[in-house]
């Protein structure tokens, strides 16, 4: 019985998709690595204490993170698109795509967005929130290489779910593969501030789309670094001038913080 039914299970696994497989597989490894090893938590637990006299250590903390995720969710992405999946990295979004129709919804995206951005960075579980690394507020030169690494961490996430695993499942689930990679990426925005993570199945679902439809995850690198930059740029202004209203005084009195 048990070998009649392990020769049942062999043959279902001879039948599966292996780029499929592959990719499922890929994405569940990479992300457990993240997780345990250039995670913020495994710095704070195994690195921190060596270093913790440096200038800056929670900076270097928050780089860390940036740049491990960026190694692990593109570099070893695109190694396992070149050499297991035998295919051009290129395929996977890494390309201008279609460039009117990417500039335009990225433009329309924003002229939506930053409004509502303006609106809820004057709640106060975002004024506690954001920017994650608060030092950032003190200096603008800090707030800049923070900024600097964020975007370096955001083109590695957009890569996984809307290049990587949005690509990489494309030819076997059409359209469905939008809602498939919509749903991780909606878990890992779980602890956030309860609108950003409702945000996140309207802006996974949205990006998607827009990277099948431009066959780019680029556009949605720049829509995500954008929300996140002012959602920080606004908070940190907020901070400075002690103003958390929305009406055009309080946008004048935040102007002010820059010059």
């Amino acid at each position: 019985m048990i070998k009649s039914e392990l020769k049942k299970l062999l043959d279902i696994v001879k039948e599966l998709d292996k780029k499929v497989v592959v990719v499922f597989l890929a994405v569940a490894v990479l992300q457990t690595i993240s997780w345990y090893y250039t995670s913020r938590m495994f710095f704070r637990a195994n690195i921190f204490n060596r270093l913790e006299y440096f200038p800056n250590i929670y900076l270097i903390e928050y780089l860390y993170w940036f740049i491990g995720d960026f190694f692990v969710f593109f570099i070893l992405s695109a190694l396992i698109i070149k050499f297991v999946l035998k295919e051009k990295v290129k395929a996977y979004g890494l390309t201008v795509g279609d460039f009117s129709v990417g500039i335009k919804f990225t433009l329309l995206f924003l002229v939506i967005m930053v409004p509502i951005v303006w609106v809820v960075s004057s709640y106060p579980e975002f004024a506690a929130t954001y920017p994650q690394y608060k030092s950032a507020r003190e200096s603008w030169v800090t707030f800049f290489i923070f900024e600097t690494g964020m975007l370096i961490y955001m083109f590695a996430w957009e890569f996984i779910w809307r290049g990587f695993m949005l690509f990489g499942l494309e030819k076997k689930f059409g359209y469905y593969t939008v809602f498939i990679q919509m749903i991780p990426f909606l878990i890992l925005h779980n602890g956030k501030p309860a609108g950003e993570t409702f945000g996140a199945i309207i802006a996974g679902v949205a990006l998607g789309v827009l990277a099948l439809r431009t066959r780019s995850f680029l556009y949605g690198v720049i829509i995500h670094e954008a929300v996140m930059f002012s959602i920080n740029l606004f908070s940190t202004l907020r901070y400075k001038a002690g103003d958390y209203g929305i009406g055009i005084n309080s946008m004048i009195k935040l102007v002010k913080e820059i010059f």
